[in-house]
């Protein structure tokens, strides 16, 4: 394996779907990596998410891009209602005419299920090593090499660092250290099987229900055997950025005004998971020395876009591919992977805090919300997402002039 400056691997803190996404690009860029893992075992948590034509054109650069599409549901269309009249605000199909102008299809998935495909991917690469339970204490850096002391105190050493270890990356705090930006919006998500799912809202689409301060979100997994079930509302309570056990009456009380159609969604899931959200403000560097970040770690967002995650595999090709046109130099490649990421990435940040205020609009904000989209063409929306879907690794570099 040719590995740049060094025989040492290339150490990745978080073996969630960014981490295991930078050490697909990693391998193929002829590196060994060391996937350094806080939790007992290689795994992940959450519900279904969304993924763009630029989430498919990162599995297909990461080479898992069959797998990835063998576990997907593909949508008829993206459509927005109106929570409180149930009228139809907006629909974006998703068919034959999205596939054509965008390259790839809209689909929706089951966490676990992306995460499946990038692990089998770096399991079968044989160049991936997994340390799990291990948490990074601390890191340093000496003559071009980086070490990451775990909280055993045990060391382990890299030619570079991605730190790709989440919305509370340990790395970021080292060299950052800045707040989290609390939003006050909590997400509860679950997931329900079909034959519990009301059949009127068996729609094979990615829904949105949108009211004032609130919206709920629902879609078809794993065949259409399973529905992912999203409420997100504004906390009347302070708020502590994190994941806990969610409370069917606590979701309850904040939907009383909701139209009964898409009300009976916070009525199915037995369990929930209630996630307290927060985003940070986008930063100007990542890069610190042999260190850089990766995914939620460099450019933590809120799920309004519904891009963290296809974010984090863009990340990982486009480092990789920096890493091509650097011949495996680590300085330069850093260098040009933040140049070809800070703007873009940022854009969704800012884009997912103003989709919230959109969604959550209430009194005349919400009329002329509704009148926004109302009869937009396909081709309209398509025009407005072009910026979105149409990244591809031909192009990930594009923003910086490097081929």
């Amino acid at each position: 394996m040719a590995s740049g400056n060094s025989t040492l691997p290339v150490l990745v803190a978080g073996g969630g779907i960014g981490g295991l996404a930078a050490a697909l690009a990693l391998v193929k860029r002829g590196f060994s990596v060391t996937v350094l893992e806080q939790s007992p075992e290689i795994g992940e948590i959450g519900a279904g998410i969304q993924l763009g034509p630029n989430a498919f054109s990162a599995f297909d650069a990461l080479g898992v891009g069959e797998r990835a599409r063998a576990r997907a549901v593909y949508t008829d269309c993206m459509v927005m209602h109106d929570a409180l009249d149930e009228t139809c605000v907006g629909r974006i199909p998703t068919g034959e005419a999205f596939r054509a102008r965008f390259g790839n299809p809209y689909a929706v998935i089951h966490r676990v299920d992306v995460h499946r495909s990038l692990l089998e991917g770096a399991q079968e690469s044989g160049h991936v090593e997994f340390h799990t339970s291990t948490r990074v204490a601390r890191v340093q850096q000496q003559d071009g090499r980086v070490t990451v002391v775990d909280q055993h105190g045990k060391a382990f050493t890299g030619q570079a660092l991605i730190g790709a270890d989440g919305v509370k990356s340990v790395v970021r705090e080292q060299y950052v250290d800045d707040p989290a930006r609390v939003t006050g919006h909590v997400v509860y998500r679950a997931v329900v099987d079909k034959k519990d799912f009301p059949a009127e809202l068996q729609w094979n689409a990615a829904s949105i229900w949108v009211g004032p301060n609130c919206h709920l979100v629902h879609y078809p997994l794993r065949g259409g055997e399973q529905y992912n079930v999203v409420v997100t509302f504004h906390s009347r309570d302070a708020e502590q950025w994190g994941v806990t056990e969610g409370s069917r009456e606590e979701v309850q009380s904040y939907f009383q005004g909701i139209h009964p159609k898409p009300r009976q969604l916070i009525d199915l899931p037995r369990s929930w998971k209630r996630w307290a959200t927060a985003d940070r403000e986008p930063i100007g560097n990542w890069t610190f020395g042999r260190a850089t970040l990766l995914g939620d770690a460099a450019h933590p967002t809120t799920q309004y876009m519904a891009q963290g995650a296809c974010m984090a595999m863009e990340d990982a090709v486009t480092l990789g591919e920096a890493l091509r046109v650097h011949a495996n130099d680590w300085d330069p490649a850093f260098g040009l992977y933040q140049r070809s990421r800070i703007a873009r990435t940022a854009r969704i940040v800012l884009s997912s805090r103003e989709m919230g205020r959109i969604y959550h609009a209430r009194g005349v904000e919400r009329l002329v919300r509704n009148d926004l989209w109302r009869g937009r063409s396909p081709e309209r929306f398509y025009d407005a997402l072009e910026w979105l879907y149409g990244w591809k690794v031909d192009n990930c570099l594009a923003s910086t002039g490097a081929k």
